[in-house]
């Protein structure tokens, strides 16, 4: 279905949504009140959907997250048949909090542990939950003990944006190997906090400036959106696009082919999970809008 109205044949990477629920409530979470949704997807049905992907659009990797995707039960299972049955790359987004059992339970089958982190010490903990930046940098540990690579992403804010070197440096010792650094976008619980909104633009080109004169200890990959004039519209080319790098599913099935939709419900697709086919449900004012491409900031 979404070839035949896009003309896309190929999507790299889903990103699966498995679930709202999640064991933290952060200042800046763009789920919101969703949080507290119960809607999410069964091993079966995310199970179902990859496969879809793959058969039909070639799909190769999965991104696994939430919610906080290691408090869903049925979790091994669904890392299990992405790596073993269909061969897919498989990656997982998590607050690292206290998922040392699981994770070594599906180290075997993961190719990359993403953890989200907001600063270093208490500037974390204030953000996130009191504990956390201790125990994501355990979880960390653990992966590369693991064998397991490891990222880390963070949200620019107000609160922290003068501690991306410095937590940089940090992970670099854990052997993390990239940090990708995301724009806030003021929905969901950061909607409440407006004090966390980057209001000196200008802010954005020193961090820039920094990072680029600065010998990094891992892969820094910056939003494009992290500028004082903000990221272009860049929207689909005249007769559409044929490959496009992810494609994200909510946990109830709602598809979407941009982050600048976050916290958004308007989608031309939706993934049907009892009838297991994706259709098309336009609106007046869904269009193709690409990602304008992350500026990255190699190690030294």
């Amino acid at each position: 279905m979404i070839g035949e109205v896009t003309g896309i044949r190929k999507i790299r990477m889903l990103y699966l949504q498995l679930l709202y629920r999640c064991n933290f409530t952060c200042l800046h979470c763009f789920h919101g009140k969703r949080l507290q949704y119960a809607d999410a997807f069964t091993a079966e049905e995310a199970v179902r959907l990859l496969t879809l992907m793959r058969d039909e659009y070639g799909t190769e990797a999965v991104t696994l997250l939430g919610g906080e995707p290691f408090v869903h039960r049925e979790l091994p299972q669904v890392v299990r048949h992405a790596k073993e049955e269909l061969g897919q790359r498989v990656e997982i987004c998590t607050n690292g909090y206290r998922i040392e059992r699981r994770l070594t339970e599906i180290a075997p089958h993961l190719d990359l542990l993403r953890v989200s982190l907001e600063g270093v010490g208490s500037t974390n903990d204030g953000i996130r939950k009191r504990g956390s930046y201790q125990s994501a940098l355990s979880s960390l540990s653990l992966a590369r003990d693991l064998g397991v690579p490891t990222g880390a992403t963070m949200t620019v804010t107000s609160h922290n944006i003068g501690e991306v070197l410095p937590l940089a440096s940090i992970l670099g010792q854990l052997g993390v190997r990239q940090l990708k650094l995301h724009h806030l976008r003021p929905v969901g619980n950061a909607a409440d906090h407006p004090e966390l909104l980057v209001t000196d633009t200008a802010a954005y080109g020193r961090l820039r400036e920094e990072l680029a004169q600065t010998r990094l200890p891992l892969e820094v990959i910056v939003d494009e959106d992290l500028s004082e004039h903000g990221a272009p519209e860049v929207c689909a080319p005249p007769g559409g696009p044929r490959e496009i790098d992810r494609i994200e599913a909510d946990p109830r099935g709602a598809l979407t082919m941009s982050c600048k939709a976050v916290g958004k419900d308007s989608h031309a697709f939706w993934y049907e999970k009892a009838a297991n086919r994706i259709v098309h449900r336009p609106s007046a004012t869904d269009e193709l809008t690409l990602s304008v491409p992350d500026v990255v900031y190699a190690r030294a």
